[in-house]
């Protein structure tokens, strides 16, 4: 028997999308009944296969033979409809289960949602499903739709009056009614929708099942998902990987925010990486885009399914027409915010530009004036032209609301018509209200059409985001072994940053004494300047305390500054246990790195780098990654930063060594996978890049274990 984490994602889905004969146990010939609704949905629009309503009282149920028991039906359904209340859907999982049933929607509630004694109940389902090798998807969950095949195994009221047209959209969703409403928006715009599922309390089939079903399935070309959580992130990763090596566009609407794992204010990492963020740069990883508006997953999801993967945008830049000077200026910063540029047009572009419409601005965005509507031929041309400008811009055409005149419809149509059949490839978006059907019309030509100037600079600034899906490298994975980690790295940051420096980690030449006269020595032989730092196991921040000094010069400072730092720990924590202070060489110059590792409760270990100092606290200005990284991803994290012009040599300054700062952070990303067992936090913080080609020096660092009790004796 496989369980689910051992078993690949979307193994057994086609038990809901391709059945061969259903059941609805606990039918009903009363439509609004749940029992009633997927009886009345698969005769209503012709599912093909044997139907087969169960009930204890047998008889007829919407004119179709009813059954006792699912034992008694004439073949054994592939999958099964439990409409039946919660007592009674153990015994009717074991009689799936019995007739060989492959997959089993519970539609009912009252599960692990309601409490432990339904979640002790959800999980007997469970068992007995996976002892027969059998799916469940559920409980509570609004069930399955294959479109396409008109298989409906739900009671969405979101089919009740029409099935959406077929097509290549896939909808998965924790949520049934965000899911069935996203079916109802797409079928609104005339969007033709695949398939269907939402999975509820995922008891077995999760979001990853059916994010890996819809990458596999020849019907689907785009993946639209609404999720909550994520409750197996190796088998949501592989979901995610799969689509991505079929090149299928997953646009993904996250909603919420996990708590924050064990004990965050333990470190500066641990207060910086949320898992909300982790989420982020777990689709960023997998080519994956994230809206954060239902509204933008449909108008982006409408833009992209109709392109497709191979004509998303591949470059930032962007060329934009209006009528209006005005709109093109608000069309401009509207892009230009979302991270597109605005190349200037050939100069024999400008000229035949000009040979259209005499009047017009030739920057862009275009200032076309009124005069490019006058006639379907002028429009044209004018769009030839900038189809054919060298920059293989995007072409991004507002409209306004000019769709609702009659003859301007007419002028725009017949134009978008002539340049889409010359221009196959050319990407070009339209910004227009207008009638339905006008909207659709264009649609129908393979042009996207947005509402608002910036949903469509969200939309193309996403749908680039998409299109960067092939030329993704493939994510770092760790293979070595997984090991105890010395409990003595937990203990000060001495030990912690010679467990780094053992890992391939730059950290100074250091000592811990426990007499004023050993700090002297040790100063002298380190060289002067030198710092003290308090070593305790228990006083994580020093600085805080008074338990940090620089910049000290000489012997007699060394003396006075190993007493103030040994009574400061006395007074402010007064039962911290003591190793003694800490002698460091006193490095200054180069820029302030912070890097570090927190345990995410789903992902696990999730590395973080960000400017140190201030920049960390106050800014924010973090990029986080799920361990491990490569050096060039560590490299493009690095980049992403808001500060990153710092270490690049802004205002005349010299660049940073900022290779050797990502291959420290890589090699930090591998030593948390090596210890993932017993570290839960590290903070290296600050790191100071030296200049390019001088390397990096992790001055501080700090060590957090999977749990709080310390392996030392008091002191």
């Amino acid at each position: 028997m496989l369980t689910q984490a051992q078993a690949a994602p979307g193994v057994g889905l086609d038990a809901f999308f391709k059945a061969n004969g259903v059941a609805v146990i606990g039918a009903s010939d009363d439509i609004t009944k749940i029992g009633g609704r997927p009886v009345q949905l698969l005769c209503k629009y012709g599912y093909a296969g044997p139907i087969y309503p169960v009930n204890p009282k047998g008889g007829t149920i919407q004119g179709l033979q009813a059954y006792a028991s699912i034992l008694d039906t004439p073949t054994a359904p592939d999958m099964a409809i439990l409409a039946v209340p919660v007592s009674a859907t153990l015994q009717a999982v074991r009689d799936c289960a019995s007739r060989g049933v492959r997959g089993v929607i519970v539609l009912t509630s009252g599960f692990a949602e309601a409490g432990p004694e339904g979640a002790a109940l959800q999980a007997e389902l469970v068992s007995i499903a996976r002892t027969h090798g059998m799916r469940l998807l559920g409980p509570n969950c609004l069930g399955t739709v294959n479109v396409v095949d008109k298989l409906v195994g739900s009671f969405s009221i979101a089919l009740e009056q029409n099935m959406p047209p077929a097509g290549q959209v896939g909808i998965v969703s924790q949520s049934g009614n965000i899911g069935s409403f996203t079916m109802q928006n797409m079928a609104q715009r005339g969007l033709g929708v695949s398939r269907f599922i939402a999975t509820g309390n995922e008891a077995d089939v999760d979001v990853a099942d059916g994010i890996a079903s819809l990458a596999l399935d020849a019907d689907t070309r785009i993946i639209l998902c609404c999720m909550e959580t994520c409750r197996n992130a190796s088998r949501l990763i592989a979901a995610l990987d799969m689509a991505r090596q079929a090149q299928k566009p997953v646009i993904v609407l996250k909603i919420g925010a996990t708590e924050q794992g064990q004990a965050a204010a333990a470190s500066h990492t641990g207060a910086l990486t949320g898992s909300d963020a982790v989420f982020d740069a777990v689709f960023r990883r997998y080519g994956v885009l994230r809206v954060r508006s239902i509204e933008d997953l449909f108008n982006v999801g409408h833009a992209a399914s109709l392109l497709g993967a191979g004509r998303l945008p591949s470059t930032d830049a962007v060329t934009l027409v209006a009528a209006s000077g005005g709109f093109g200026i608000m069309m401009a910063d509207a892009m230009v915010e979302a991270g597109m540029t605005l190349p200037q047009l050939d100069e024999s572009t400008k000229v035949l530009i000009r040979e259209a419409v005499p009047n017009a601005g030739t920057n862009n965005p275009v200032d076309a004036s009124a005069q490019m509507s006058a006639r379907p031929d002028i429009l044209l041309k004018m769009l030839t032209a900038l189809q054919n400008d060298s920059k293989g811009s995007t072409l991004v055409l507002l409209l306004a609301l000019s769709l609702y005149n009659a003859r301007l419809r007419g002028v725009y149509l017949e134009a978008l018509s002539k340049i889409r059949l010359s221009h196959p490839d050319r990407l070009l978006m339209l910004i227009s209200q207008g009638p339905a059907d006008a909207v659709a019309e264009i649609n129908a030509l393979g042009i996207p059409v947005f509402p608002s100037i910036l949903a469509a600079a969200s939309g193309l600034a996403g749908l680039l985001k998409l299109g960067q899906l092939t030329t993704l490298p493939t994510a770092a994975a760790y293979s070595g072994p997984v090991d105890s980690v010395n409990p003595a790295v937990f203990r000060n940051e001495f030990f912690a940053k010679q467990a780094l420096a053992a890992a391939g980690i730059s950290v100074p030449r250091e000592a811990v004494v426990t007499s004023a006269d050993e700090a002297v020595r040790s100063a002298q032989a380190t060289g002067y300047p030198v710092v003290l730092k308090i070593a305790s196991e228990d006083i994580a921040h020093k600085t805080e305390m008074g338990g940090v000094a620089l910049n000290l010069q000489d012997d007699d400072a060394v003396r006075r500054a190993y007493d103030r730092l040994m009574a400061n720990a006395q007074k402010h924590a007064p039962q911290a246990r003591l190793d003694g202070v800490l002698v460091a060489p006193m490095v200054s110059g180069g820029v302030e790195l912070i890097a570090g590792v927190s345990r995410d409760p789903v992902f696990g270990p999730v590395v973080m780098v960000g400017l140190g100092g201030i920049f960390a606290e106050i800014l924010k200005d973090v990029a986080v990654q799920v361990a491990p990284v490569s050096e060039d991803e560590a490299l493009r994290m690095i980049r992403s930063l808001k500060m990153f012009p710092l270490l690049d040599g802004a205002r005349g300054q010299a660049k940073s060594d900022v290779a050797a700062a990502a291959r420290t952070v890589a090699r930090l990303s591998e030593f948390a996978c090596r210890y993932a067992n017993d570290v839960a936090e590290i903070d290296m913080n600050p790191i100071l890049v030296k200049s390019e080609g001088e390397g990096v020096l992790v001055l501080d660092a700090l060590m957090v274990p999977t749990t709080y009790t310390s392996p030392f004796p008091a002191h």
